[in-house]
């Protein structure tokens, strides 16, 4: 999570667009890359945008005691919630917490209020209007159990997080996904060096054609950070009086006319539809 003063994050100059050489930049592919005539690419958070609670969160609800015990809460550090959580993750493993119970468990999360109608929405767009991905700092494991459970999962061009799987004793085992020179963010992401590197990776497959515009949905603080990476004519989705919209309010406040992107603030998924159908409306 960002602390302080947030302003001074995770605005560092783009990289030059080219090939990604390292293999986490290539993200999870829950499809094939889909021709290159998209008009719109849309990232959006996981926790708390897609699913109405922190997958993390609801690990604990399978501890013995259906809690953490303190002397593991009290581990945890600021910025290195990725660290704590694989701590987690073999506390829970050592209780016996099977891999099937895990995944049944995320399996059960509920989705954001419209959020599977949004989806829906996405689906039955024409092929040329939106490429999909998902930037997370859960995990693999967690993002595509519940993605697959609800048939969603290759609508996702790409799904950037933190790589995950089950080793041979049934520990979920957790890496980072990247580092990063942010010192706000983190230490195993930074969202807005994603959408930057991403973004300017498809451009240059395109031939340079920009797409029409970037939008981008989430709720946390840690999505802040991509939403300054938008520029005039991009579109932010931040979920209603979440940390990610008060955080754009305070700019607004703060230094007006830095924040380039439209904010469509939003409770449910349709108010999102409804501008995406606006958008996809709109002649550039």
């Amino acid at each position: 999570m960002m602390r302080d003063s947030v302003f001074n994050c995770c605005f560092n100059p783009p990289r030059p667009p080219g090939v990604v050489e390292e293999t986490q930049w290539q993200g999870s592919r829950a499809q094939a890359l889909p021709p290159n005539n998209q008009r719109f690419l849309i990232f959006f958070d996981f926790d708390e945008t897609i699913v109405d609670e922190c997958s993390d969160d609801a690990m604990a609800t399978v501890a013995p005691s259906g809690s953490l015990p303190s002397w593991l809460k009290d581990t945890y550090r600021p910025g290195r919630y990725n660290e704590y959580m694989q701590r987690v993750l073999t506390y829970l493993a050592e209780q016996g917490v099977t891999p099937s119970t895990v995944r049944n468990t995320i399996e059960r999360l509920p989705p954001c209020p419209g959020i599977p109608a949004l989806l829906r929405f996405l689906r039955s767009c024409p092929s040329q209007d939106f490429e999909i991905i998902c930037v997370s700092d859960a995990n693999t494991v967690f993002i595509e159990t519940w993605l697959q459970s609800l048939g969603f999962h290759t609508l996702f061009t790409r799904i950037f997080t933190n790589p995950a799987h089950f080793d041979e004793n049934g520990q979920l085992q957790l890496r980072p996904f990247h580092s990063h020179d942010c010192m706000r963010c983190p230490v195993n992401m930074c969202k807005a060096e994603i959408v930057r590197r991403y973004t300017a990776q498809r451009v240059h497959e395109r031939g340079g054609r920009q797409y029409q515009r970037v939008l981008y949905v989430g709720d946390g603080a840690n999505d802040f950070c991509p939403s300054l990476t938008l520029g005039p004519g991009d579109v932010a989705f931040p979920r209603h009086d979440f940390p990610m919209h008060r955080l754009i309010q305070e700019m607004y406040e703060a230094k007006p006319g830095e924040f380039k992107a439209s904010v469509v603030p939003w409770r449910s998924g349709e108010e999102i539809i409804n501008k995406l159908q606006k958008v996809m409306e709109e002649q550039v």
